[in-house]
């Protein structure tokens, strides 16, 4: 696939290698040199230096011959700019825009007619809905969603105490209750992937993945560790987009304090936060931390544009008391490196981000892609498509199909054959309702399933995708 990203930032050298290694024929525009001669060296494409909005430039670049277009760039406007361009002089198929203003967002303004965007990415709004999600679950290092809200996948550190903790992964089930099922889909022991059977042994200290349906999962999180209270209090340091973000989306449902070094700044936020306690101040002021009551705090967030100081934030605020610290830190080497030290989560926002836009790059029917471990490994949900004569998975059982190593099928969801009576709106009615299947070695994928494959590598996913394609003859 030949594949135009522009922009050389965070966002758009995620994209780049996560597309790189897959046999994709990949350019990226950039007015920064120095930004794009660091991907050149790093990865197998090609650059260009120039402004991503001016025609001549994307036809240098290859534009008439792209089959995508990933726009990525700081700018709102040279994003959509750029997917008129591709659509009207280029003619290229799929165009995808990075939009970080609400504004835009927008079918009609969206359509082939205005600004020809396929599909718009708002990478501050993806990281500010999983920031949320792991508020909702403090035990997790990740929380990811399948089929609609359906299926979830949590990604944990087993504790000492916990119920499965040092036991086989085939006793979970004596703990559930009845009606009640999951899959461990992928262990990581000191960052190594060990492929999980029955007879595996969860040890302390390992990073265990764990999928169910959501109505279930608060009950398997307590096979691994020990449960944390509900987050009640929240401290925010940083004031930029996703700070504000995150600080809007919370208040009314936590208390909520932010903090903000610059005073006009901080003043703005004041003004559009109306449940928010705004203090300008350094997060890295012990002081003040002390006395904003840092110990009584159930959750610190350092969302601050530099990485060195979200980890220096979150050590301190760790330090002095809070239960559990979260840092949002651009350089994966810096991630890997505190998480699991004095700071609970590190969390890199390109890896966040770059799962929606792969789902829209990823060959076969893929209705969701989630990077994992920071792009080390990948959950997809694929649509099964054919039948038994176009189709290598569809009909077949889960031990018929080839084996992939350190490729799992996690879980399936599946259309209701019957209507069950529910309850909707305060009124009983009739209701068809997708099943949630964790699946074994005889279960039968069906026509329309939605499979949930764990790889714990990501050179498996290319071949993950051709096991799901159809045949020529499908229709």
């Amino acid at each position: 696939m030949r594949i135009i990203i522009l922009g050389a930032g965070q966002v758009g050298a995620s994209v780049a290698e996560a597309l790189s290694s897959e046999a994709n024929d990949i350019t990226i525009v950039d007015q920064n040199r120095e930004a794009l001669a660091a991907l050149a060296d790093r990865y197998d494409v090609r650059t260009l230096a120039g402004n991503a909005a001016y025609p001549s430039v994307l036809k240098e670049a290859g534009m008439e011959d792209a089959d995508m277009l990933v726009a990525v760039t700081q700018s709102d406007q040279t994003n959509l700019v750029a997917c008129k361009i591709a659509r009207t002089l280029f003619h290229v198929p799929t165009r995808i825009a990075r939009l970080r203003s609400a504004d835009f967002l927008d079918e009609k303004l969206m359509s082939d007619e205005n600004f020809a965007v396929d599909y718009a990415i708002c990478p501050e709004q993806d990281i500010t809905d999983y920031i949320v999600k792991l508020i909702r679950f403090p035990e997790a290092l990740q929380v990811l969603e399948f089929a609609h809200g359906l299926v979830t996948l949590v990604g944990v550190r087993a504790y000492p105490g916990g119920l499965l903790v040092g036991k086989p992964i085939r006793t979970m089930r004596e703990h559930l209750p009845e009606g009640a099922d999951a899959r461990i889909a992928a262990i990581f022991r000191e960052h190594q992937p060990v492929d999980p059977d029955g007879d595996t042994v969860i040890e302390p200290g390992d990073e265990v993945f764990v999928l169910a349906a959501t109505v279930h999962i608060r009950l398997v999180l307590k096979e691994l560790r020990r449960m944390i209270e509900p987050v009640k209090r929240v401290m925010i340091a940083g004031g930029g987009n996703i700070g504000l973000r995150v600080a809007a989306t919370l208040e009314g449902t936590y208390q909520v304090k932010l903090l903000e070094r610059d005073r006009q700044r901080a003043e703005i936020i004041a003004a559009k936060l109306a449940g928010t306690l705004v203090l300008h101040g350094e997060a890295t002021d012990e002081n003040l931390l002390a006395e904003e009551n840092i110990d009584e705090t159930d959750m610190f967030l350092a969302l601050t544009n530099d990485d060195e100081d979200n980890i220096m934030a979150a050590s301190l605020a760790k330090r002095l008391g809070c239960k559990r610290v979260l840092a949002l830190i651009n350089r994966r080497a810096y991630a890997d490196m505190v998480q699991g030290g004095p700071i609970d989560i590190g969390l890199s926002p390109a890896q966040v981000s770059i799962g929606s836009l792969l789902t829209h790059v990823r060959r076969g029917d893929v209705a969701r892609v989630h990077s994992l471990r920071r792009g080390a490994a990948e959950a997809l949900e694929l649509i099964a498509h054919g039948d038994q004569k176009t189709s290598k998975v569809v009909g077949r059982r889960i031990d018929e199909l080839p084996k992939i190593k350190g490729a799992h099928i996690a879980a399936i969801v599946r259309r209701g054959k019957e209507a069950d009576v529910v309850m909707k709106d305060g009124f009983l009615v009739d209701e068809i309702l997708d099943q949630v299947i964790i699946p074994h070695h005889d279960t039968v994928i069906e026509p329309d399933d939605h499979v949930m494959v764990f790889c714990t590598r990501k050179r498996q996913v290319s071949e993950v995708e051709k096991l799901f394609q159809v045949s020529a003859g499908f229709l």
